[in-house]
């Protein structure tokens, strides 16, 4: 078979699950790569066939994404040249994690496109929703990526065609230990924003981990570091906790790796807020911001020892089996 396996390349969490989900693909047939967007900072160990600009969220410096900056970075035309230029109708199946340009080329071309995302997952019916609605979010979540067949994964799984995470070998193979300090991961947050809210909390350690500097640097009880896989994989694995946005991948690898977390979503960014209401529901704390209203919960989340238990079995490959057998 000719695979095409398509990814999204805001933040890293989709390219993490596809270090997992390749070597899966290619027990089935030959697989080409394809990337858009970008604000990841992962690096993927296999060829890439096809790198686009496709359409990214840029994130902000203060808790949210920059809507000017995100409509700045892309134009009608260049995604419309996008669409046209990926030969998708080359291959015997397309899987799609949350990809625009590959999912419109198909959409456009009246060709199957399989859809394997958290976003499906969390926007399932079954799965947990926010109590403040977002019709814009939703509808932009809902037509970013248009599948013929969808398959998802969530925090549980909620129905049989939604699976708990893809944890990623390098997160399995790990022996968690506790040293002590929390590492921090807000890319929405700019690093002054951080060290005003975190060094307040003088007893904690806090290791932070930025997108908005390339070079390490220490300020009272808080380090700033930039965005390295290996490093922050270490420093999570050896934490007493994580402060994270809510996204899908940290927060998922943070509890398989028995840390306690507590998570703020991003403004303007509905996935975000449909994993916040699902983690919340399985009783991991949610803040809305850094702002001072907050500290108060942010102390008491310091002070807590309890942790939120979850059992995610390693399934990629026979999540992955039963696609293609459905779709070959």
């Amino acid at each position: 078979m000719k695979i095409l396996y398509a990814i999204q390349g805001t933040g890293n969490g989709h390219l993490c699950r596809a270090m997992d989900v390749i070597p899966c693909l290619q027990q089935f047939g030959e697989v080409d790569v394809l990337i858009s967007g970008i604000q990841a900072d992962i690096p993927l160990p296999f060829e890439i066939k096809y790198r686009l600009h496709g359409l990214s969220f840029i994130f902000g410096k203060s808790g949210g994404v920059d809507l000017w900056k995100t409509f700045m970075s892309s134009t009608i035309r260049k995604f419309i040249q996008e669409i046209n230029s990926v030969p998708v109708e080359k291959y015997d199946l397309v899987i799609n994690d949350f990809e625009p340009i590959t999912a419109w080329a198909c959409h456009t071309k009246d060709i199957r496109c399989i859809g394997l995302s958290h976003q499906i997952g969390a926007l399932h019916p079954d799965s947990p929703k926010p109590e403040e609605g977002d019709l814009m979010g939703k509808f932009i979540m809902k037509n970013y990526a248009p599948v013929s067949d969808a398959y998802g994964f969530h925090f549980q799984s909620y129905h049989r065609s939604v699976y708990t995470p893809v944890i990623r070998e390098s997160i399995r193979n790990l022996e968690p230990t506790n040293d002590g300090h929390y590492t921090v991961y807000l890319p929405s947050y700019d690093d002054a924003h951080l060290l005003k809210h975190l060094t307040k909390f003088e007893g904690a350690k806090w290791e932070v981990f930025s997108k908005h500097n390339n070079k390490s640097l220490r300020y009272k009880n808080v380090s700033i570091n930039p965005i390295n896989s290996e490093a922050f994989i270490k420093s999570m694995a050896s934490s007493e906790g994580v402060l994270c946005g809510a996204g899908f991948e940290t927060p998922a690898e943070a509890l398989y790796l028995g840390k306690k977390i507590l998570v703020i979503p991003m403004k303007n960014q509905y996935e975000q807020h449909l994993n916040a209401a699902a983690l919340e529901k399985m009783g991991v704390p949610v803040i809305k911001s850094l702002k001072k209203k907050y500290e108060y919960d942010i102390e008491l989340w310091l002070n807590d020892n309890s942790h939120v238990r979850v059992d995610y079995p390693n399934h990629t490959m026979s999540i992955i089996e039963t696609i293609v057998n459905n779709h070959k």
